[in-house]
């Protein structure tokens, strides 16, 4: 058995049963780390010591919990007492915190071993990983490709088999946007659901804390141990969390699968519009009914998201003024000349590209014609889609537009990059759930499907993720780094 390749829950299963050692385990996995790493990139810091004395205590029965001697990866802006929080940024390069954020605690509560933390587009803001001061990461399936973002890293390791579940964050949809980009589930749990208490923010009102994994009752057990109520986090629900494991095989009961005819562009590879033919298809031989939807105003998506998200990091990341924490520009003659200074050279170029647009979208005599009327789109995607779900149970979309684009493709046109994010960021500002599950190859690349659900609805939407995992078999393949 090769236990680096197999899924999270056969790992935590072959660990439970002492059929294999959480000390071998973790070996296993930074060995493969070892190996791969240099030419991947995903990693950005490894923590083998601090993995191994846990692993240890796990196969000595002094550390338990329904994730006993699981090795994970996190995304770089995951706060954590240990290591670095760098969120891939000059900005942060030394940065230590003082705490370790709920979701990753509750990780660790339940035996969770950290492998380490991964590259992502700095401060979360990017579609490829190539936005990193540490340097990019490589699309394991091609490494002249990218493997999307911002939670490339995590994503990659994910991938190339360095971790055996991992915790990304997606704003505008960055866990499913590199989740099919490097052929595994990626998972965006409904606003709220998880604690964001511990992420460092970008867009707050958009923000979420999100699992991968190689199958779906993978993402469901990680779902299960971060989700919950917190009382650091005003915006976390207090609503009870399921066992979105053992719901996983029950069928869903009169099944109706939205399909929007704003999903099913000319502009889509073929190889995704075959695989949402295919999923229909799927979806029909299992006794679902297919329901047309109308989401009329799907093409404001875009626009409305990078007014919303730029303001809010405007806010977010004045904070980082070179005066408490964080980058400090060195030889400054005042105090305007250090905040100036400090910011100029501690951000890369798409993070002060978004400080700017959203500075400006806030400003005196521009705030209602931009992010007012944002806000009011906003709420009028959300109408769109709560609209569709009273006449069906999930909606049917790619998660991209095709398969992963080489390095530098995009990096020059920053509306071509945006427009990545085209069929993910109205989850996001509607607050719903979405997951990408592998749907095939194109060309030696991974290309996925989309699910939505109604918010706090992930166990059904788990569900059917699952019915059409099982139908494909698509998460099994393996790049063959």
């Amino acid at each position: 058995m090769d236990l680096t390749r197999i899924s999270l829950v056969e790992l935590r299963d072959a660990i439970a049963a002492k059929k294999l050692g959480a000390e071998e385990a973790a070996r296993g996995y930074l060995q493969r780390i070892e190996k791969l790493n240099a030419r991947l990139h995903a990693y950005h810091e490894v923590y083998a010591d601090r993995a191994l004395a846990r692993a240890r205590a796990v196969d000595n029965g002094e550390i338990t919990g329904p994730l006993a001697g699981v090795p994970l990866a996190l995304k770089d802006n995951l706060c954590t007492d240990w290591g670095h929080t760098t969120c891939s940024s000059k900005m942060l390069a030394n940065y230590q915190s003082p705490f370790t954020g709920t979701a990753v605690a509750k990780l660790e509560q339940a035996g969770a071993i950290c492998l380490g933390k991964t590259v992502l587009d700095e401060f979360a803001m990017g579609s490829s990983t190539e936005n990193s001061a540490v340097g990019p990461v490589r699309n394991p399936w091609n490494t002249d490709c990218v493997p999307g973002g911002s939670s490339g890293g995590s994503a990659a390791a994910m991938a190339a088999d360095l971790c055996a579940g991992a915790l990304g964050s997606d704003t505008g949809g960055s866990i499913r946007q590199p989740a099919a980009l490097c052929g595994i589930v990626g998972l965006k749990p409904t606003y709220g659901r998880v604690s964001r208490w511990g992420l460092v923010a970008f867009g707050s009102s958009l923000d979420q804390i999100g699992p991968f994994g190689h199958t779906v009752a993978d993402v469901a057990l990680l779902l299960r141990t971060i989700a919950g109520v917190d009382p650091h986090d005003s915006t976390s629900v207090d609503q009870p969390v399921p066992d979105y494991v053992a719901q996983l095989d029950r069928k869903p009961d009169q099944l109706r699968i939205g399909l929007a005819k704003q999903y099913l562009s000319d502009a889509n590879h073929p190889a995704v519009a075959k695989a949402i033919d295919d999923a229909v298809k799927i979806f029909q031989s299992a006794g679902a009914e297919i329901v047309q939807v109308d989401l009329p105003h799907t093409e404001y998506g875009i626009p409305t998201y990078y007014i919303v998200a730029t303001a809010e990091a405007s806010s977010n990341l004045a904070r980082y003024d070179g005066v408490h924490y964080g980058h400090r520009a060195a030889q400054c003659d005042d105090l305007t000349d250090l905040y100036a200074a400090s910011r100029a050279e501690g951000f890369g170029d798409e993070v002060k590209r978004r400080i700017m647009l959203g500075t400006y979208a806030l400003s005196s005599g521009y705030f209602d014609a931009f992010y007012l009327r944002a806000l009011k789109v906003r709420r009028l995607i959300k109408n769109d889609l709560d609209a569709a779900f009273a006449r069906c149970d999930a909606i049917l979309c790619p998660t991209t537009t095709g398969p992963a684009f080489r390095f530098g493709d995009k990096a020059g046109d920053p509306l071509a990059m945006y427009l990545n994010d085209i069929y993910t960021v109205n989850a996001n500002l509607a607050g719903i759930p979405g997951i990408s599950v592998p749907a095939g190859l194109a060309d030696g690349l991974p290309v996925a499907i989309q699910l939505f659900g109604p918010l706090f609805d992930e166990p059904r939407l788990l569900r059917i993720a699952r019915l059409y995992e099982q139908a494909t078999g698509h998460g099994k393949l393996r790049p063959s780094i």
